[in-house]
């Protein structure tokens, strides 16, 4: 039942008699924002596996036949939950008793909220950072129960990346301090966790829900709102056509803004977190602001 739905907070206790392994253990993570975290945390041990990379969206991703060897050799497999990566479910169920599914959505100190039309929970949780914080301090338990060999180092590592997202959020922070009470559009719910931590004022969604095509009843409503002057943005994302942004904005003095939640554009690895949380900060800002 190891590749099951377990709870973050019992995984230490699972693995307390497992014999020492000096060279580290192999580690899946689903996407790349939890990949980056891992890997700030595994820095000097090993480097940890990504399934979905590039410009792929966990929403639409298919297990490929080299991906579904990763979580076979995998000891450890990290993953935000069914409400996000739902192509893992069922590969998850199957995976041998050695193998650990974390589902970092219900662990131990992590914050959810709702959509805010589309109801259920909304799984971005990686978007504030004070989640991140939570997430990185399960995964320093895990590994550290899981390779004690190396115990020490993922604390280490893992106190050193808490301090850097404290001052990530700081830094953030100052960064939307002059547009934070500047509403704007996003092409669907995804940023509420990011919008929440700093105070940002989202007017709403173009799309209700990933997947659902918007209807033309919504998109004359949203053209109205966007015609009053008091939407100057509509942020599209990476994987998506901005074809219905531009119809959206035609005609207006609105302006076209790209937000990406999974770090599309960015090299994997440990700074790939701090990237795309600044990069997301300054989008907002310069399309707000009225910026190229």
């Amino acid at each position: 039942m190891l590749a099951r739905k377990i709870p973050a907070v019992l995984c230490a206790l699972v693995w307390m008699a497992l014999p020492a392994r000096a060279e580290g253990i192999k580690v899946v993570a689903s996407i790349a924002p939890v990949h980056s975290l891992l890997s700030g945390v595994m820095d000097g041990i090993g480097r940890p596996d990504l399934l979905v990379r590039g410009a792929g969206t966990p929403h639409a991703f298919a297990l490929k036949p080299s991906s579904a060897r990763l979580l076979n050799e995998a000891r450890l497999v990290f993953w935000v939950g069914p409400g996000l990566e739902r192509f893992l479910v069922k590969p998850l169920s199957a995976l041998p008793r050695r193998v650990m599914a974390v589902e970092l959505a219900t662990a131990e100190g992590v914050k959810t909220r709702r959509f805010r039309d589309a109801g259920g929970t909304d799984p971005h949780v990686w978007l504030d950072p004070r989640n991140a914080a939570a997430m990185t301090r399960i995964m320093v338990i895990v590994l550290a129960n899981a390779d004690p060999a190396n115990a020490a180092l993922y604390r280490r590592n893992g106190a050193a990346l808490l301090a850097r997202l404290g001052k990530l959020e700081a830094k953030i922070s100052q960064t939307l301090e002059p547009v934070t009470g500047v509403s704007y559009l996003t092409f669907h719910d995804a940023f509420g966790y990011f919008e929440d931590r700093f105070g940002l004022r989202s007017a709403g969604a173009v799309a209700v829900a990933a997947g659902r095509p918007v209807g033309a009843k919504r998109i004359s409503a949203l053209r109205r709102l966007i015609r009053t002057g008091k939407i100057p943005c509509v942020f599209t994302e990476p994987e998506f056509e901005p074809a219905l942004a531009r119809t959206l904005i035609e005609g207006t003095k609105a302006r076209i803004g790209i937000l990406d939640p999974l770090g599309a554009g960015l090299t994997p690895g440990p700074g790939l977190y701090a990237d795309l949380m600044r990069g997301l900060a300054r989008s907002l800002k310069r399309c707000l602001k009225g910026g190229p």
